[in-house]
């Protein structure tokens, strides 16, 4: 920390509350965009933050969620979610991965529920979240009854494999390809999982944050441009 940034500023939180019951902290971070010294100009290198998790939230939920909720723990049984989490007014819904395909299933066939739309499925990595480092999370809209929800599905990086939903949301096809290709979730059942933006034999998973700030040499015309984590203090 430069000598001119404070040392006593709160600490906040990236994801959830710390206060909250049940929220589990995953890591502390100090400064942002993970520049150190006085190499930070941002301003924000006095800045303390927790990243935690959310805790499970209580019934009532509000609104249609608690009638959503309940519904599909009827037709799916209540091992198949693991925790909901009602923040910020919308509902996310942790689901056991080997239940996944039964629960899209239901989402989107039961005429209570209704889900007939995912927008696709969007990867995370949270390193520091043991047996549970890569998260796969899945929006899904309601064209009939108007509501949106969403679908967090987690495993741990020494087994990074979930249910592939193409069978029951056919537009994921492309979605759960670029998830691999950036995170290395395999997705179990997928017709063609192979990588969509890096080249075939790319080492590694570029948006996971085990990996390397800004990847390799770019050569231009005979000019070797190096990448970013060479040319300023990043972490």
């Amino acid at each position: 920390m430069s000598e001119h940034q404070p040392e006593n500023l709160p600490a906040t939180s990236d994801a959830g509350d710390a206060q909250t019951p049940g929220a589990e902290v995953i890591d502390q971070r100090q400064g942002m965009f993970g520049v150190r010294g006085t190499g930070d100009t941002s301003g924000f290198g006095g800045l303390r933050r927790q990243v935690a998790l959310p805790g499970g939230t209580p019934k009532p939920y509000g609104a249609w969620f608690d009638g959503a909720v309940d519904r599909l723990v009827g037709l799916v049984g209540d091992d198949a979610i693991e925790k909901v989490v009602v923040d910020r007014g919308e509902l996310t819904l942790h689901v056991a991965r080997e239940q996944l395909v039964a629960v899209c299933q239901q989402m989107r066939d039961d005429d209570a529920l209704r889900f007939e739309f995912c927008s696709g499925v969007s990867g995370v990595h949270y390193p520091n979240e043991t047996d549970r480092e890569l998260h796969a999370v899945y929006h899904l809209f309601s064209i009939t009854h108007n509501r949106r929800i969403r679908l967090e599905v987690s495993c741990p990086d020494s087994d990074p494999h979930i249910p592939s939903v193409v069978s029951v949301y056919p537009a994921n096809d492309w979605h759960e390809r670029e998830t691999w290709d950036f995170f290395g979730i395999i997705f179990d059942g997928h017709p063609a999982l192979t990588r969509i933006q890096m080249p075939d034999d790319w080492p590694g998973h570029p948006q996971r944050k085990d990996y390397p700030l800004g990847g390799i040499d770019v050569e231009y015309k005979g000019a070797v441009i190096p990448p970013p984590d060479t040319r300023r203090s990043y972490n």
